[in-house]
This record gives structure tokens, C-alpha cells and sequence, in this order.
């Protein structure tokens, strides 16, 4: 199945509202930006990979995700219609990038096709 998983910051612009699934985890999954060693890093990072992959609820979501994609890749137009996945976060530099890249990866390792878009990893961070 052909799969886009977009990263995004809630406050640099709407989510992508083509999006089948939407992951949020502004509410639920603690925020790197909050530790000042850490804030100007992003997802391409080591340290900010660790400190998401760390978080707890973190695997059992991306767990779920990769159920519920294939629920949907078992549906009868599957190969016709692409899944668009989004991944949002405060500023999109760091929860959203980190689990959109480990759920690509988990993807692919089960044979679907995938294309990962950051679309604001590459802002400056949001001063709150």
C-alpha cells in the first residue's frame, strides 16, 4: 500500500485535512522544548530521537497506528487510494518528526510503500 505520513506543527498552520488518520500529540506525550538542552534540536537529531522513543505511550501508539494502517490495507481498494498519515505536534520540530520517521520505519519493514514529509521541522522554534 502507498502510504504519505506528514509531520506538522499545530502552530505553524492547520493540519493536512486530506489526512485518513491523525495523531496528535500535543495534550498527551511530553514535549522535548520544555528541557532547554534540547530545544533547538530536532528530529534528525540522536538525543531528541531518544527522548521521544522514551516517552511513555509512545511505542503502544505507534503500535496501534500500524494495526489501524493494516486494517486499512486490507480493504478492497487499498492499492488504488494512498493512506495519508499526519503526525502533529506543538511546533513540529520534535514529537511529530521523531514518530512520523519510527512509523515510516515500521511501515516499510512490513512492505508498505512510504514517503515521509516534514512540513515544518525545518522552522524556527515556537517561543511560547
Amino acid at each position: 500500500m502507498k502510504i504519505l505520513i506528514t509531520s506538522f506543527g499545530h502552530l505553524h498552520g492547520p493540519r493536512p485535512d486530506d489526512a485518513h488518520i491523525t495523531l496528535d500529540l500535543c495534550a498527551h506525550f511530553r514535549d522535548p522544548h520544555w528541557d532547554t538542552s534540547l530545544r533547538e534540536l530536532t528530529a534528525r537529531d540522536r538525543r531528541i530521537i531518544r527522548a521521544v522513543r522514551r516517552t511513555p505511550g509512545i511505542c503502544p501508539l505507534l503500535a496501534a497506528t500500524v494495526a489501524q494502517v493494516q486494517a486499512y490495507a486490507s480493504g478492497p481498494s487499498a492499492a488504488q487510494h494512498p493512506l495519508h498519515i499526519a503526525v502533529g505536534c506543538a511546533g513540529g520540530r520534535h514529537r511529530a518528526g521523531v514518530t512520523a520517521y519510527l512509523l515510516a520505519r515500521r511501515l516499510r519493514r512490513r512492505g508498505h510503500q512510504v514517503t515521509l514529509h516534514h512540513r515544518d521541522l525545518h522552522r524556527p522554534v515556537v517561543q511560547r
